[in-house]
């Protein structure tokens, strides 16, 4: 049995958890709240900190979405939706540090459900699934951070089975990658949709164990690296690597482009963006430097466990 109000709550307290996390570890952000409607049905609540000493811009967002007809972006590959009516329920996040040793990173955790009331019997059964994930992108890599994030990842698959983590870890790092420029977006996590063949109990605990999972992979990165001390050429750097984080979102991302086709709020969908960011044509690092090492070695999909 789909527990509709169970995962609503779970939702809105993982985004007052990490929301509370973030204002602890940095007093200094500001925060922006927005509770806002969809015309065609739903709302959400958004929440910016901009401005921090540790964190230039995080945003985290709740959302649950519904109506009576899905957006192309969903239809396309599943055209067994399409007459149903639908209800979309997530949490998602992304943290853009000022220090450029600090990593972005996001997190997304959803519910999708579609239901078909005047139909024949064999096509009135719900048809639903949970998908998310979370994923880090570092400006200077640390084969320790990069340990310590996968660990984590791994031990909130283990109780689902010794291939999840594995599976789960190919496919994040083969969705995170610029096909365009044959780079990936960073070192990856875990990544998973259509998640419904376990029954509702267990996959919904699946989500849960990943949404508890991020606090726990994130924030001991953050303390390890936001004292470093860093120059402009860094900072730099950091500005020019946030563009691949811009290529992404617009060009690939299925979250964006869902939410801007079924009519969401611009705002909020946006708000994954960085607040500054730079292009510079045909750009390449000097061998033997940090920022080569980070596409050598980091920006490679390896096995970090």
């Amino acid at each position: 049995m789909i527990e509709i109000e169970a995962i609503r709550s779970y939702l809105l307290a993982l985004q007052n958890s990490i929301t509370d996390a973030l204002c602890d570890l940095d007093s200094t952000l500001v925060l922006q709240e927005d509770e806002w409607s969809r015309e065609d049905g739903g709302g959400g609540c958004s929440r910016v900190m901009r401005n921090g000493q540790i964190f230039e811009q995080a945003g985290i967002n709740f959302s649950h979405v519904f109506g009576d007809v899905l957006p192309a972006s969903a239809t396309a590959h599943r055209p067994e939706l399409t007459g149903r009516k639908f209800q979309a329920f997530g949490v998602s996040l992304v943290i853009h540090p000022a220090n450029p040793y600090v990593p972005t990173t996001h997190m997304n955790v959803r519910f999708f459900v579609a239901e078909k009331e005047d139909a024949r019997k064999e096509d009135r059964d719900p048809i639903w699934w949970f998908g998310g994930g979370f994923d880090l992108t570092p400006y200077y890599g640390f084969e320790e951070d990069a340990k310590h994030w996968h660990v984590t990842a791994k031990n909130a698959c283990a109780e689902y089975g010794e291939d999840i983590y594995p599976r789960y870890k190919k496919w994040c790092d083969d969705y995170f990658c610029l096909k365009h420029r044959q780079e990936q977006r960073g070192i990856g996590g875990l990544f998973f949709d259509d998640l419904n063949e376990w029954g509702f109990d267990k996959c919904f605990a699946f989500l849960r164990s990943v949404g508890d999972a991020f606090l726990p992979a994130y924030i001991p990165i953050v303390e390890r690296r936001k004292d470093i001390e860093y120059d402009e050429q860094q900072r730099q750097f950091q500005l020019y690597r946030r563009g691949r984080y811009v290529e992404f979102n617009l060009i690939y991302d299925r979250g964006t482009l869902f939410g801007l086709q079924s009519g969401g709020r611009t705002e909020s969908i946006l708000m994954s963006l960085p607040p500054l960011v730079r292009w510079e044509y045909d750009w390449q690092p000097e061998p033997g430097t940090p920022e080569a090492e980070l596409y050598d070695k980091y920006l490679q999909p390896r096995k970090w466990v």
